[in-house]
């Protein structure tokens, strides 16, 4: 799948980690995209940006003149053989470059690697709060699979988190463990 020049997709570094990190922690201030309540070092990211493999469950990132502009990771779900083809999008763009369609343009790009990763399925986690990414995803196909009320607390308010999923066309695609 190509992408548009603006912003070129391409597997994240060690080297990216420090961009990736500060889109993440500009996220936090809001409690409305992710469960984590104080900002993140480098550091305390680096075991988790190790644990995804370019193979099976990559981080991709987006750039603009050499500037990571987001970021989109995949995740195995639940940790289980049987689980092997599902994975957890998790999509993070830099507040700078936020309504340029970066978002969108990360989740096409991983929806058409997911035959070759193997991947039958995605899962999304989002906060019934984060209005713009419930929308990005049902545009993009992915539909409710699951609600769970106020699961998350922060200070002042409580959050629902909606589960969204998206199925793969083409059940050939899916990976030998899902197919027994």
């Amino acid at each position: 799948m190509q992408n548009p020049p603006q912003f070129p997709i391409r597997y994240a570094t060690e080297a990216d980690l420090p961009a990736i990190v500060a889109i993440y922690n500009a996220t936090i201030p809001s409690k409305t995209v992710t469960g984590d309540i104080v900002p993140l070092t480098v550091e305390q990211r680096r075991t988790w940006f190790r644990s995804h493999d370019p193979q099976t469950h990559p981080i991709w990132v987006s750039e603009q003149d050499q500037t990571v502009t987001g970021w989109l990771s995949l995740r195995p779900f639940y940790g289980r053989p049987a689980y092997e083809g599902t994975a957890e999008l998790s999509i993070y763009v830099s507040p700078q470059y936020r309504r340029q369609g970066i978002g969108q343009i990360l989740v096409k790009y991983a929806i058409a690697h997911c035959p070759k990763l193997h991947i039958s399925t995605l899962l999304g986690f989002v906060f019934a709060q984060n209005t713009p990414s419930l929308a990005l995803l049902k545009k993009l196909g992915f539909e409710q699979w699951g609600f769970l009320p106020q699961v998350a607390h922060f200070d002042t308010h409580s959050c629902d988190l909606v589960i969204l999923g998206l199925t793969s066309p083409h059940p050939s695609d899916r990976s030998p463990v899902q197919n027994l």
